[in-house]
């Protein structure tokens, strides 16, 4: 039965503590609440740091299950990832949440021996001294057998064509700067395939300051685009570009509901929320779970939602609302193929644009990539995951298969499987499979992102304990979530105790 909260914005009536005889103690003061909208890997971190920092807390999701894409589920008796299987060691945001929920030395890096690209005609090792597919040495042999003589020629003039004006442009896509610097054959068959596998995006369309943070300004340092890949791979932290957790990162999902019980979180799933609105110096939410009145309240929906959701209480923002991200289908098989023990594709494929007859933008070889996951299924037995979805950018151009029904991706997936790997997948091999699909769960960062952003936190800074997380804002990837969701959690946690009422 719907219930409603008492309105006091979290914070204790001051008649009562009028009314308290002086006993020479004080009355204690009810701890500020808060709000979180979004069961997502956002709203858990964020829910987190506010009770960490002493506040109580609701969150409110939508779906049947907390951590959107951050989930494991079953598939042939083995427990996999069922998105995200990996994060970004650029930074320690993502490790040491994992190390402060006791994951610390379930961190393992994937085997070197590194990822193809599968082109028009061929299938290559994708190099890798580059940044997102961008090379460091146009001339390496490597680089030239996946684009040719030609077009590493052409890409090693970067070198000594002088920089113009590129560089002060307001708003710059990643493909405009590398296909001015170094050719559109580099752009099309080296950073549009790892682009698209990361960001379900065309290079055309991402801010080049959102997904390469640093980049430009490299480059104008350096002079030319090779030389500042070079220098950013140069200074990027010792060993591999990732990392994942043994028994798979929906691990992180459970340790960090399993952390929220503990400290008395109020975890509620299946209650999507319908309107919310400023109350009494702080928010009212309702959803279908009952109505919450809190003083502050974090928004970890996704783009569309969120600005739906606050567009009634925030004018102006209805004109940042973006557009929804793209869908992705994942379709896992495990496979009984020996054959495939000797890793011949690395630890997948990233699909070129062009490519006939293969409908997957991506195979992962989960069992050639991650060890523990070779140890559990054993010799002989594989997981391979295709990943199918039309990226931001290419609308009109390239099908959209994600609304496939599950058998025809199924079947799609056996065929794209056998000319990737080039060994023969079919059905006896298969001892289970599972289609997944995450609608919108890959907000790009399109040009002016940035832009949009900081008018996004400009409107909702009004003072009115509000602060907004999540992917379309931060960042597509679990580092820049985490450390996103953490900073406005904090943010909020100081603003609330500034604005509670003095004991004294």
């Amino acid at each position: 039965m719907p219930h409603h909260q008492r309105p006091d914005a979290g914070y204790p009536d001051r008649a009562a503590s009028r009314s308290t005889p002086r006993t020479g103690h004080l009355p204690a003061l009810k701890a500020p609440t808060a709000v979180v909208v979004g069961g997502g890997v956002a709203g858990l971190v964020a829910a987190r740091e506010l009770a960490m920092q002493g506040v109580q807390v609701t969150v409110l999701e939508a779906a049947a299950d907390f951590g959107g894409c951050v989930a494991r589920h079953e598939v042939a008796g083995f427990t996999l990832d069922a998105g995200a299987e990996s994060f970004a060691t650029r930074s320690q945001a993502v490790s040491g949440l994992a190390g402060e929920l006791g994951l610390g030395e379930s961190i393992v890096a994937p085997d070197p021996a590194g990822a193809w690209v599968q082109l028009p005609g061929s299938a290559q090792r994708l190099p890798k001294t580059g940044l997102l597919g961008i090379p460091s040495d146009p001339t390496d042999p490597q680089i030239v057998a996946a684009i040719g003589r030609k077009a590493s020629l052409r890409a090693a003039a970067d070198r000594m064509l002088p920089l113009g004006n590129l560089l002060g442009k307001d708003q710059l896509s990643l493909g405009e700067l590398v296909r001015a610097r170094m050719g559109s054959t580099v752009l099309e068959r080296l950073v549009t395939p790892v682009v698209a596998g990361v960001y379900s995006a065309d290079p055309d369309v991402l801010d080049v300051d959102s997904v390469a943070p640093g980049l430009r300004a490299s480059v104008a340092t350096h002079g030319s685009l090779q030389a500042a890949v070079g220098a950013m791979r140069k200074a990027a932290p010792a060993g591999s570009a990732v990392a994942g957790i043994a028994g798979g990162m929906g691990r992180l999902t459970e340790a960090l509901l399993a952390d929220l019980k503990r400290r008395k979180v109020q975890l509620r799933a299946s209650s999507p929320v319908k309107t919310i609105a400023k109350h009494d110096g702080g928010w009212r939410v309702a959803s279908a779970d009952g109505t919450f009145d809190s003083a502050g309240l974090v928004m970890a929906a996704d783009g569309v939602s969120a600005v739906t959701l606050l567009q009634e209480s925030i004018p102006g923002i209805a004109d940042l609302k973006p557009a929804p991200g793209p869908s992705v289908a994942l379709v896992t098989l495990v496979v009984d193929q020996p054959e495939l023990d000797a890793k011949p594709r690395g630890t997948g494929l990233l699909v070129a644009p062009g490519v006939e007859g293969i409908k997957a933008k991506a195979l992962t070889h989960a069992t050639a990539k991650w060890p523990w996951l070779a140890d559990e299924t054993g010799p002989g037995s594989h997981v391979l995951r295709l990943s199918y979805g039309r990226a931001v950018g290419q609308a009109g151009t390239a099908e959209d298969f994600t609304g496939w029904p599950d058998e025809k991706l199924y079947r799609q997936a056996l065929s794209d499987a056998t000319a990737l790997m080039d060994t023969p997948i079919t059905d006896p091999d298969v001892l289970g499979w599972k289609v997944v699909r995450w609608v919108g769960a890959l907000p790009s960062a399109t040009v002016g992102h940035r832009d949009r952003v900081a008018q996004v936190r400009e409107l909702a800074a009004d003072g009115s304990h509000l602060q907004l997380t999540g992917a379309w804002l931060a960042g597509t990837g679990l580092v820049a979530v985490v450390a996103d969701s953490r900073t406005r959690a904090r943010q909020l946690a100081a603003e609330l105790k500034a604005a509670a009422p003095s004991s004294s």
